[in-house]
């Protein structure tokens, strides 16, 4: 059985725990600026508002769960170049959050009050993922990414017509959804079984729904 030195093991633990509270507590900082169009004012009812404010809830609870499974999958592989790759995968995420916390910021909104569990349930999740396999976890990465950018499509023909500020964050998290998924692919992601894909995406459609309310 390979165990990996004390200091090692700790390291690792500490730095999980450490993205965990900076996630779930701290103010994301993004390393690019947030995508939106000063050229185009966004004007917005209280309806429209309150509608902006629930999907993009919705997006910065799925950033925190990105958070988690990143931090998770990294915790779990003993691959030092897959770790450097779900580390620097993270590290693009955490502009997402910023991004769709400012933005919850400027509607006037708050991010999910269940946060923690969200946290907990997709860190659960990775590390289940990690400790399979590498191949199976890349392939995670892949479902997951591929699911997301299907619902921030869908967010796009959801969200008022005159927020741009909002969709023009969503449009650039889409493509980076899908860029992460690629790079996952040429990484040596497995294709899931069907039924896994299922229940990813019905576990998904729970949270999506709890988080538009809670």
């Amino acid at each position: 059985m390979n165990i990996a030195p004390p200091d090692t093991a700790l390291d690792a633990f500490l730095t999980a725990a450490d993205a965990a509270l900076r996630t779930l507590f701290a103010e994301p900082r993004a390393s690019h600026p947030c995508p939106t169009l000063p050229e185009q004012a966004t004007e917005l009812s209280a309806t429209e508002k309150k509608q902006a404010g629930a999907l993009m809830r919705v997006n910065h609870v799925g950033e925190v769960c990105a958070q988690a499974l990143y931090t998770a999958q990294a915790f779990a592989t003993k691959n030092e170049a897959l770790r450097a790759h779900f580390i620097k995968a993270s590290l693009e995420e955490t502009d997402h959050l910023a991004w769709t916390r400012q933005r919850l910021d400027e509607l006037g909104d708050r991010p999910s009050l269940l946060n923690p569990l969200w946290y907990a349930g997709a860190f659960g999740l990775g590390l289940i993922a990690g400790k399979v396999g590498d191949r199976l976890s890349l392939g995670f990465v892949v479902e997951t990414e591929k699911q997301v950018e299907a619902h921030l499509e869908s967010h796009l023909t959801k969200l008022p017509a005159n927020d741009h500020a909002s969709r023009a964050i969503v449009a650039q998290m889409k493509d980076d959804e899908a860029r992460h998924a690629l790079n996952a692919q040429q990484a040596g992601a497995m294709e899931l079984p069907q039924p896994v894909k299922d229940l990813m995406r019905a576990a998904a459609k729970v949270m999506t729904t709890v988080a538009h309310r809670v």
